[in-house]
């Protein structure tokens, strides 16, 4: 790989941090919020404010890792590579939610752990939808 393409894919990574930040936030963000409205609903709801909050993520994710980070056209085809990619990921996420909650983690800190396992793996299969879907 040349100089060239190596600066290159560092500034891609750094961007997909950006965005992969931000869409964090925003997950985090609405599960908390979630969880505060509705306390001590159980285990059931915790999946459920989690479920929510990353689709809110998602959508904003989907927008910004096409247009910001890979800088590539938005289409149908590589919507529907990103939601097969991320329907990974989330099962990714749900798995290892539910892994740190069973082994006593806190629910509001639950997702911190999850998000630094899975965050690296939703990476490269984003990065491969957009990069090898024409």
């Amino acid at each position: 790989m040349d100089k060239e393409a190596l600066k290159a894919r560092f500034w891609e990574f750094f961007r997909f941090c950006i965005v992969g930040v931000l869409a964090t936030a925003i997950h985090y963000g609405v599960y908390l919020l979630l969880m505060r409205l509705f306390p001590d609903k159980g285990g059931w709801w915790t999946n459920a404010a989690y479920t929510i909050g990353y689709l809110v993520g998602f959508v904003f994710n989907f927008i910004l890792s096409a247009l910001f980070t890979f800088r590539e056209r938005m289409s149908v085809k590589k919507g529907i590579g990103f939601s097969l990619s991320n329907l990974v990921n989330y099962g990714l996420h749900i798995l290892f939610l539910n892994l740190f909650l069973w082994m006593g983690v806190p629910d509001k800190w639950a997702p911190l752990p999850v998000y630094c396992i899975v965050v690296p793996i939703n990476f490269l299969l984003v990065r491969f939808v957009f990069k090898k879907v024409k």
